[in-house]
């Protein structure tokens, strides 16, 4: 590819990943919006129904995120009472981080999300899935080369 092709935007994966990105958070707006949430709230319930009781530590592993942008966030959630924050009684530098009873209950209300953001992808359910692994494959490979 020559130069001056290597630099258009077209050409460029950060921005396909990035816009991307964008409009699935788009998409899942008005689901979130009824459930009183917003995307990276969305997130750190997924990991809690899956998990129930995390470190703020491994939750920020698991997303993504530093605690500079997890904290003030989980404090947000905590005043809507959908989790519960307190130090670990077996080690005190560790913040335990477990869902309420209100955030639990949203989890039956989340239900219809994957599948409803699945199908309204335009992809059907195998394009999907290949998508889906294409994109975490993608990210498994530049995490282990940034964190080489």
């Amino acid at each position: 590819m020559e130069q001056n092709e290597q630099l258009k935007l077209e050409n460029q994966l950060c921005f396909s990943v990035y816009a991307c990105s964008r409009e699935i958070t788009k998409m899942y707006r008005p689901y979130l919006d009824k459930l009183g949430i917003t995307y990276p709230q969305y997130l750190v319930l997924l990991v809690l129904w899956e998990h129930h009781e995390t470190t703020v530590k491994a939750l920020g592993t698991e997303l993504y995120l530093d605690s500079g942008t997890l904290t003030p966030l989980l404090k947000r959630m905590q005043e809507a009472d959908l989790v519960e924050r307190e130090r670990s009684k077996e080690d005190e530098r560790s913040v335990m981080v477990r869902l309420t009873a209100k955030g639990e209950e949203l989890k039956e209300k989340a239900c219809i999300i994957p599948d409803a953001l699945a199908s309204n992808s335009g992809l059907s359910k195998v394009e999907f899935q290949k998508a889906l692994t294409g994109f975490q494959q993608l990210l498994d490979h530049i995490h282990a080369v940034n964190e080489s």
